[in-house]
Parts: C-alpha cells; structure tokens; sequence
C-alpha cells in the first residue's frame, strides 16, 4: 500500500492522523481511498468537479505529479505521496 502523507493543517479531517495507506495504483485511486476513509478532507483537496484543486500540489516521492502523469502517475506499496497545500499571507 502507499503511504500518503497527511499536512499538519489537514489532520484534523482525517483524525488527527499524519500518514495514510492508500490501496490504490494511480495517485487518483489513492486520494479516492484517502477521502472515502476521511471523507470531510475532501472537499479540501478536491474541487466541485471532482478534480485535485489547482492549489494543492501532490508528489510522488520528490517529483510533482505535474512533471509525470498527473493524477494518472501509478503508485506501489513503497510509494510515498505528499500532499502539499498552498501557504499564502504574511507581509515581506
């Protein structure tokens, strides 16, 4: 299985948890399994359309599904996937 990990400020959706194992082979199958066990993340990494939002980044390993196959990138039970939301605010 996958090991998704879980950022700090999506925890609490997924109970407090900062790993997951996801069953899936694609990236896709994996957040799918990842939102049917903690089903109030997804609408956090998910857009209307079912879509990973464009403000989330996912990588598997250190390569962002963007630069691979996209939500398409196939998984194995030694794959880790960060899921990476946007940080904005503050003043320079």
């Amino acid at each position: 299985m996958a090991k998704i990990i879980i950022p700090t400020p999506l925890r609490k959706f997924a109970q407090n948890n900062s790993t997951f194992e996801a069953a899936g082979k694609t990236v896709k199958e994996a957040v799918a399994d990842l939102i049917n066990a903690h089903s109030d993340i997804g609408k956090h990494i998910l857009d209307d359309d079912k879509n990973i939002r464009s403000f989330i980044r996912i990588y598997v390993g250190e390569d962002d599904i963007n630069s691979l196959k996209k939500e398409e990138t196939e998984v194995t039970a030694d794959t880790v996937i960060s899921i990476v939301p946007a940080i904005a605010g503050g003043s320079i």
